[in-house]
């Protein structure tokens, strides 16, 4: 797999995958899921919306967020890694919150304490990735899948279209149904608050912020160089041309005046340009 110029998405998965598999060999799952009732209504434990989406509690949903997570990590290529992670931190800030004061205001009630359970796992953050590369990652192709053999070509209703990112939005789909609805409910959340971000709905404090640079292994002197050294290629690619441009005219004049040097006379004008 190739994480090439996005560091964050590699630092994602590698973290999940790691968290995961600690949460499983230290038999930790416990403190990583939301019951409203016991864990919040009678035994208090707020500290729980903290880590909730630090890891899954199964294989199959590590194996679903890795890949998608991996097929959208253009998303950074074309931000950058540090606008790329400050919207992962506050996504995941703003995701810690909405969904169990969600369900415990408004779905347990209605539902009559029926939706009780918030299941472990990143899947709003996910989702929240998933809106930006909906809204800013174009499909290449479209494809139709007939549904008989008998069916027209030309007919549009004929079979169902899909295009080349479908699959990594089934891979998504999959995610949120695993658990549901509370899997369903934290993606529709992670979702909302993407797009919300990029309308620029959410307060500029959210939109404007960003990760210091040591964050992402970027510094500002770094990058300083990095665009003087830029600067410096540039003007020595035009040095050259400019003395080939210098030479060719200097030939064209000695060619006019029908004088010609030998190889021994212009050894002798670089020793003495030398000294």
């Amino acid at each position: 797999m190739s994480f090439t110029n996005a560091p964050v998405t590699r630092s994602l998965v590698l973290g999940l995958a790691a968290t995961s598999i600690a949460a499983n060999l230290f038999d930790v799952k416990h403190y990583f899921y939301i019951l409203v009732d016991p864990h919040v209504l009678r035994y208090h434990q707020a500290w729980r919306v903290l880590l909730y989406q630090l890891c899954y509690t199964n294989s199959s949903e590590v194996l679903f967020a890795a890949m998608t997570l991996y097929n959208m990590r253009v998303v950074e290529r074309t931000w950058g890694s540090r606008k790329y992670a400050s919207f992962i931190l506050t996504s995941a800030c703003i995701t810690a919150i909405l969904p169990p004061v969600i369900l415990a205001v408004m779905l347990r009630p209605l539902t009559f304490g029926a939706f009780n359970y918030l299941p472990a796992g990143p899947t709003p953050i996910i989702f929240a990735v998933l809106a930006q590369y909906h809204a800013m990652i174009p499909h290449i192709y479209k494809y139709r899948l007939a549904l008989s053999a008998s069916s027209p070509t030309d007919d549009e209703s004929a079979g169902l279209t899909f295009s080349d990112k479908s699959y990594r939005y089934l891979l998504a789909v999959q995610l949120a149904l695993f658990q549901w609805p509370g899997s369903l409910l934290g993606a529709a959340v992670g979702w909302v608050v993407g797009y919300s971000w990029r309308n620029d709905l959410l307060p500029r404090m959210f939109t404007s912020w960003r990760v210091p640079w040591w964050v992402v292994g970027i510094r500002t002197q770094k990058r300083s160089e990095g665009f003087e050294g830029l600067r410096r290629r540039l003007e020595g690619e035009d040095s050259p041309t400019a003395t080939a441009t210098g030479a060719r005219v200097g030939a064209e004049s000695d060619a006019d005046t029908g004088r010609r040097r030998t190889m021994g006379q212009q050894i002798i004008d670089q020793v003495r340009g030398a000294f």
